[in-house]
């Protein structure tokens, strides 16, 4: 039987519980083996100060570490009447513990369970994106490393600049994603605090718990302290991320927008190979670069993710609301489409083929040139030099 944490044995209307609820049990699927770790470490810290007894600490980390096995086993989740993973957890161990499983609450709220699993999949998420971003960029570098000293124009104002080489313009492109992904190391450092202890947001009086060996315990850096500045600390590493996606999935944007130009009839820089192409329902000659125009469009979705995290903060008093449940949504959102983003990418990078006959450069590419050759050859100041060979194009 389903049994929420908060129950005092009055009947909760359904459709108040379906919009309080929400789609959360859902989300909090991914949570899941983050809370059992917290409550692992949990266990440890309660038999540590005596609040329960060795053989009870074995039982519920033993039983914990089944239930991760049975979660991913799909042998159970967590459903609406749950409302969260942290009552499911719960539930699954009572009613194979008993009275046992109903004493890993103690020293603990679902305010602060909720922030400890979510800042510990949130420092995976860092990994994994750092990872992928890395394999984005050595993608690139390896595009751009087939093709040496073939010439591309650079553009300014979707014009002809400058020229330039594909090896360089790639390396532009690979540079900024890989320093985009040292930034996500460092929002680790943002996250990794224990809130462990903070409970509702006033800590636990009358109880003598030791946070310092829970964060130990987990691996957080430090002890989130006062615990007061726990729920203060709500959406802040949750914005930083989806920020950092962003400005990642800004230079994957650019990328994909160069990518779908190169590709038109009118450039024909670039040809890609039947396996990341689409068709046409009406037009049977078309391959459409799909997967560029998507990617190109994927950063509208952490923009519009951190303004919603940013909105639901703002203004909020000190402690919990329930306002901070809607964080969630648009937190997983920004992670799962930067994440899909880069690594289809990979994927589609390798399907990437120039046509450097197709490649032209226009003479007016090498006036700048022209000009330093003025300076260098008749000593002349460059204004000079730059009014001489813009005669030349403006006549």
């Amino acid at each position: 039987m389903n049994k929420r944490l908060w129950e005092k044995g009055k009947k909760l209307d359904k459709k108040i519980l379906s919009y309080t609820v929400g789609n959360d049990h859902e989300l909090d699927m991914r949570l899941v083996k983050y809370d059992i770790r917290a409550s692992i470490a949990h266990a440890r810290m309660l038999l540590s100060k005596g609040y329960i007894k060795p053989d009870e600490c074995e039982q519920l980390v033993n039983q914990l570490g089944l239930l991760s096995e049975s979660f991913e086993a799909k042998e159970w989740s967590i459903a609406l009447e749950d409302e969260d993973c942290h009552t499911a957890l719960e539930n699954q161990l009572s009613q194979a513990l008993g009275s046992i499983g109903e004493k890993i609450h103690l020293g603990r709220s679902r305010n602060d369970q909720v922030l400890a699993a979510l800042r510990l999949y949130l420092i995976d998420v860092c990994d994994r994106i750092t990872g992928l971003s890395t394999e984005l960029s050595n993608a690139i570098t390896h595009l751009g490393n087939n093709y040496p000293n073939i010439a591309l124009p650079g553009y300014t104002h979707m014009q002809p600049a400058m020229p330039s080489t594909i090896t360089l313009w790639a390396s532009g492109y690979a540079t900024e994603i890989e320093r985009n992904a040292k930034h996500f190391q460092l929002i680790k450092e943002r996250v990794s605090l224990n809130p462990l202890g903070s409970a509702a947001g006033y800590g636990t009086p009358g109880l003598n718990l030791d946070r310092d060996l829970v964060t130990s315990e987990l691996g957080f850096n430090e002890t989130q302290e006062p615990a007061t500045s726990v729920q203060l600390s709500r959406g802040k590493g949750e914005a930083t991320i989806a920020f950092e996606c962003t400005l990642l999935l800004s230079d994957v944007s650019k990328l994909c927008a160069d990518l779908v130009l190169f590709n038109s009839q009118e450039y024909s820089f670039i040809k890609l190979s039947d396996s990341i192409t689409t068709g046409s329902s009406i037009m049977p000659q078309k391959k459409n670069p799909d997967i560029f125009e998507l990617g190109r469009s994927a950063v509208s979705i952490p923009m519009a993710a951190t303004q919603e995290i940013l909105m639901i903060t703002a203004k909020l008093t000190s402690g919990y609301h329930r306002d901070l449940q809607r964080i969630k949504a648009p937190l997983f959102r920004a992670i799962d489409i930067t994440c899909d983003t880069l690594e289809v990418l990979v994927i589609a990078l390798k399907n990437v083929t120039f046509i450097p006959d197709n490649i032209k450069l226009d003479q007016s590419l090498f006036a700048t040139e022209k000009a330093y050759d003025l300076v260098k050859n008749k000593g002349i100041s460059f204004r000079e030099a730059y009014r001489e060979i813009a005669k030349k194009y403006n006549d």
